[in-house]
């Protein structure tokens, strides 16, 4: 049995990405909330002043009919960015939106409704569907990931776009790092080409999609602008989450209140919440229910883990929606595989080719693991054989 270490705090297993525990028990990523729960109110007044003294010279850009880009997809983040700057700031942003083809009806709505909104520009870049449909066969099959293409157009098209429109200034949202608590109140984190190469595209770029019946032309959007153009321009990425404290619940409050921002009508299968994810359902839902397959854990447990440590849920709550979504097949699955073409058996055949075997083991043909609240349990067939079934087998 491979017995995983958690949180006391959250719901976080050790083996979260780039997580820590420490002697006593708390996850690199608590500790990084602390940490910015005990900054005072003067700290963020005082990173308030510092962004504006950022983006001054910014303003009133003489090469550019625009003072920023902010990428967006509709959802609550892109929304309270796009207030601050153009509400609270006074700034003229184009809004730029890699569309990946999934979004729920609430995120077409939302999405549409920004340019109302916010008296902005809106560009929206969406590459052919049946490429779409492609590269999500192709990079499940590759790395397990079916969202690579989601990744990749977020983080290329609308830098591309800041280059061609020679807007110098992007603002983008939250940071990501305290996920994994590799960020403390010091950092100054910038949008920089090396993570989304590494982290965000996993090593992987456009031309490497060629080598499966993709061509250069069809990949455009992905690509991202040379050092040259990124000096000529001077672009620079912006986290908002340097400067303001982050509170998605209290930003969703905001938004609703005063942009007639629409929740999803539905709740999702696999997490609590209904204000995520509606730019990106199937596709995100499959990548998601991969993320427990891999690691054993899943979207509720980054959610209960982001609300225990903000207090709106203990952590006994925390747990019993762990309990309850963390390892539900949800029915996005059919939609997927029938969007690529694919059986259910491949699947979960490529599936099981991916999972941690720190996390997992094979015991009376079944995956097992261990569970946050004390017993473990399985989670249905196998679909492996040969030396990768081996590496799992109850020694």
């Amino acid at each position: 049995m491979n017995k995983i270490k958690y949180c006391t705090r959250c719901v976080y297993p050790i083996n979260t990405v780039n997580l820590s525990i420490d002697d006593e028990g708390v996850c690199s990523s608590c500790r990084t909330a602390e940490a910015f729960e005990n900054v005072s109110e003067s700290f963020w007044e005082e990173r308030k002043n510092k962004f504006s003294e950022i983006i001054k010279p910014y303003t009133n850009n003489e090469n550019s009919n625009y003072d920023c880009l902010i990428p967006v997809s509709g959802g609550k983040d892109s929304y309270y960015q796009t207030h601050l700057m153009a509400k609270e700031f006074g700034l003229k942003p184009l809004l730029v939106t890699y569309h990946g083809n999934n979004y729920l009806p609430e995120g077409d709505f939302n999405r549409d409704m920004m340019r109302h909104n916010f008296d902005a520009d809106h560009i929206v870049w969406g590459p052919s569907v049946e490429v779409l449909k492609k590269l999500n066969k192709i990079t499940f099959e590759m790395m397990g990931d079916m969202n690579w293409q989601n990744h990749c157009g977020i983080f290329s098209a609308p830098i591309q776009i800041a280059v061609k429109f020679n807007i110098p200034l992007i603002i983008w949202g939250e940071t990501n790092w305290d996920i994994s608590g590799m960020y403390s109140p010091d950092d100054f984190v910038e949008f920089s080409a090396r993570v989304r190469h590494e982290h965000d595209l996993r090593g992987y770029e456009w031309y490497d999609m060629t080598e499966y019946g993709l061509r250069e032309k069809d990949m455009i959007w992905a690509k991202y602008p040379s050092d040259e153009e990124i000096l000529e321009v001077g672009v620079r990425g912006l986290y908002i989450g340097n400067f303001f404290k982050w509170d998605p619940n209290k930003q969703t409050e905001l938004i609703l209140s005063k942009y007639n921002w629409k929740k999803s009508e539905k709740p999702f299968e696999r997490t609590y919440r209904r204000m995520s994810n509606l730019d990106d359902r199937y596709e995100n839902g499959i990548h998601d229910l991969m993320k427990f397959v891999k690691f054993g854990y899943g979207r509720a447990s980054d959610h209960a883990s982001k609300d225990i440590r903000t207090g709106y849920m203990t952590r006994d709550e925390g747990i019993e929606m762990v309990k309850k979504y963390d390892s539900v097949v949800s029915s996005d699955l059919d939609y997927w595989l029938d969007y690529v073409g694919m059986t259910k058996d491949r699947f979960w055949q490529i599936a099981d080719s991916f999972r941690d075997p720190r996390v997992w083991w094979i015991e009376d043909n079944k995956w097992w693991k261990d569970n946050i609240w004390g017993e473990p349990s399985s989670y249905g067939e196998i679909h492996i054989d040969g030396d990768l079934k081996d590496k799992f087998l109850k020694k």
